[in-house]
């Protein structure tokens, strides 16, 4: 090993080690050891020293052992002319500063200032990490990359983001380089920054670089099911991430003593450092795999260079678009000022539409635009809108229709420029001035379409054709075909049950982060992430018989009234790796179904109130079981069967399954009022089916109940049916 590398990493270890002991000593004169510090809504305390020593810190005084522990594994600063064959002291110097930086960031956040301002985001929450984790199992995300320092020019900047961007690889940015954070320079550049854009600002100063290892170990935890306790459990989190979480550093600019000493520290994550100046290198032989350090390596080839180190499989699918297309660029939102043309919402009347048709009727690769181009309307306008696709496959089935058209919104916005809301009749669109001006026109739609369908659907789609209309007497005459199919489908799938079929489809996508974690998806139990139906897994499996989604016989049903079948246990037992041996679709209590932890709701048995509360993530205030969405998440997650807890997408609340073993809807007690808000339309038909027209009103929420007696005495007072129930235990 380089006597350079493991000189500066060691100094910069101990320059950041001082500062911490440093700020803590201040903290500590300041506040006194009692004080209570703590990141923003996570169960994980110090995400990083709780997952490497299973120290769960709340107070000043909790720091000083992280940092003892710290100043512990700091070796001696080793000669300049000592020559060091291995990567151990290196190593625990890095490890030494990850602890450290993790204090500094946690006391800005106690004493301020606090590192979350304007679009710098500081800690990612808990809630944020397992909406976005569904990204990294599903592979929308194949990996994500550490970007420290900055370009010498902005153009350089955008350049190297937009190419990560393509290849759909999540970053995080910190640290700075000639006084400047690549985040600064795309903020010049009015890049859109966020979760959503797959661009994180974590912070400007070098110990922000410490968020991106304390959501590596948040992913083995949440995911990976490894509960801290100590060495043993520290060491699988490192596997876990050196073999599942694809990750890597680019440090741009100069590389000093600290960012030497950060590279050490994602080193033993097996994330390898790329660097665009010439410092010394760490090449492995074949004893390690990822530990890596490359240099110089020509920025324009960084990108690359780091995918071929760390191994990733990357395949990305050029359309011929004017503007970059990919995942990173459907969160991306276009404002009312950016706006070049808006289509449908309250501006204009819009839809889209597919269909099927025979393999005779539809001419492939066939892109027509009837009326006005994008470029003939005048900046800012209104636009009459009908997006009409034919689809035709010896695969393609009646029931797969509304499948791929649900993909039409994240098709189109993943083109950077275009913002899509909505489907069917109830479209919203907005294409910017930058999108205009780069030459993206209303064919471009027809582009990307048949393009995704053929590419993503290839089993069961042979030909697309689009046709766009941009004609208001043309919308108007197409709109009542569109609306008549769309009744016929949703009567049709309205009577598609799990008594109906012979077959449940299992997902498996999430094995990738939680191995012993298996979802099984039935007509009327989606999967707990709410992203993938029964006919989702169908349409998935047809496309790709080895893929993650795969057919289920039942077999011989073993409880009718708690959803459970012999089929369903024998997969299981094979599938979770012989971790689990039984579920029971309906039941919370019995043998209830597990999860990775991408789930969009909790819910969570209240005996007290004899019913169940739910809870949505995003919800970061306390709840009347006396824990939080965060806390509960903890327990959950991870492929844990966990009685009396269940995972869920939101959609099955309202499904005539929701935990029917235990009395289904009728048991709801209390949930977020968001939540609630947003089912409100499907939870009142739902009352309606049950011949209790009023039972939403007697749900409670977060304006009415936080405590088991608040809710109790809300209970009493509306007379909630729950009480009068059956015990649930």
């Amino acid at each position: 090993m380089s006597k350079i590398i493991a000189t500066r990493a060691i100094k910069g270890a101990h320059k950041i080690v001082d500062r911490a002991k440093n700020e803590l000593a201040k903290a500590i004169e300041a506040k006194g050891k009692d004080f209570q510090v703590s990141f923003p809504d996570t169960h994980y305390s110090l995400p990083f020293a709780y997952a490497m020593l299973g120290i769960k810190a709340s107070r000043i005084g909790d720091l000083i052992e992280i940092i003892d522990y710290a100043q512990s594994l700091l070796p001696p600063v080793p000669s300049e002319n000592v020559w060091l064959p291995y990567l151990g002291p290196t190593l625990d110097a890095g490890m030494a500063t990850l602890f450290s930086e993790e204090v500094i960031e946690v006391l800005k956040y106690a004493l301020g200032p606090s590192p979350s301002y304007d679009y710098w985001v500081g800690f990612t929450n808990d809630a944020i990490l397992r909406e976005q984790g569904i990204k990294l199992v599903d592979g929308r995300m194949p990996g994500f990359a550490a970007i420290v320092g900055s370009t010498p020019t902005n153009e350089e900047a955008v350049r190297i983001i937009r190419e990560l961007q393509e290849k759909r690889i999540l970053v995080f940015m910190s640290a700075s380089a000639n006084g400047k954070c690549i985040a600064e320079q795309l903020a010049e550049e009015n890049v859109q920054m966020g979760w959503d854009t797959f661009l994180v600002p974590h912070g400007k100063d070098i110990s922000a670089t410490v968020y991106a290892l304390n959501i590596a170990v948040r992913a083995a935890i949440m995911f990976g099911g490894i509960t801290p306790k100590g060495i043993k459990e520290a060491k699988d989190i490192l596997i876990y991430n050196k073999n599942r979480v694809n990750a890597f550093v680019l440090a741009l600019g100069e590389v000093d003593d600290e960012k030497h000493a950060n590279a050490a520290g994602a080193i033993n994550f097996g994330f390898p450092a790329i660097a665009d100046t010439d410092i010394d290198q760490i090449l492995p032989t074949g004893i390690c795999k990822y530990e890596h350090v490359v240099s110089p390596v020509e920025r324009d080839k960084m990108v690359q260079k780091a995918i071929e180190v760390r191994g990733l499989k990357i395949t990305t699918e050029k359309i011929d678009i004017p503007v970059p297309h990919g995942p990173a660029f459907e969160g991306e939102r276009v404002r009312k000022e950016q706006t070049g043309a808006e289509i449908g919402a309250k501006f204009s009347k819009a839809f889209e539409y597919l269909r099927m048709k025979k393999l005779e009727g539809v001419e492939d690769g066939k892109i027509t635009v009837i009326g006005p181009e994008l470029d003939e309307f005048k900046d800012g306008s209104a636009v009459p809108f009908a997006l009409v696709i034919d689809v035709a496959g010896r695969k393609m089935q009646p029931d797969f229709e509304s499948v791929l058209e649900r993909r039409i919104h994240t098709f189109l916005s993943e083109a950077m420029g275009v913002m899509h809301t909505g489907q069917r009749n109830m479209i919203w669109v907005r294409i910017s001035k930058e999108a205009r001006k780069a030459g993206f026109k209303f064919r471009h739609f027809g582009v990307i379409m048949h393009s995704k369908l053929l590419h993503d659907f290839p089993s069961i789609v042979d030909k697309v054709s689009v046709t766009v209309y941009t004609k208001e007497e043309d919308v108007e005459r197409l709109l009542p075909e569109a609306l008549k199919a769309f009744d016929e489908r949703d009567e049709r799938l309205s009577g598609l049950t799990d008594e109906s079929v012979d077959v449940f489809y299992s997902c498996k996508l999430c094995q990738s982060y939680a191995p012993n974690h298996v979802c099984i998806i039935s007509p009327q139990r989606l999967g707990l992430c709410g992203a993938y139906s029964w006919l989702d897994g169908k349409a998935a499996f047809e496309i790709n018989p080895t893929g993650g989604n795969e057919p289920v016989s039942k077999g011989t049903c073993l409880s009718e009234e708690k959803g459970e079948w012999q089929g369903i246990n024998d997969y299981l037992y094979v599938k979770s790796n012989k971790a689990l041996s039984r579920f029971s679709l309906y039941s919370i209590i019995d043998a209830p179904t597990t999860s990775c932890g991408c789930f969009e709701c909790i819910i969570a048995l209240i005996p007290e109130a004899n019913g169940v509360m739910i809870v949505n993530r995003g919800f970061s205030e306390m709840t009347p079981c006396g824990m939080k969405f965060t806390t509960l998440a903890g327990s959950v997650g991870g492929g844990e069967q966990v009685p009396g807890f269940l995972g869920v997408g939101k959609l099955y609340i309202t499904s005539k399954k929701f935990i029917s073993a235990e009395g289904g809807f009728k048991r709801i007690v209390w949930m977020t009022k968001e939540l609630k808000d947003a089912l409100s339309d499907r939870m009142k038909k739902r009352a309606e089916e049950m011949g209790e027209p009023d039972f939403v009103d007697k749900i409670a929420d977060e304006t009415i109940a936080i405590t088991t007696e608040e809710l109790l005495s809300f209970l009493e007072k509306v007379k909630h049916p729950a009480l009068a129930m059956p015990a649930m235990m």
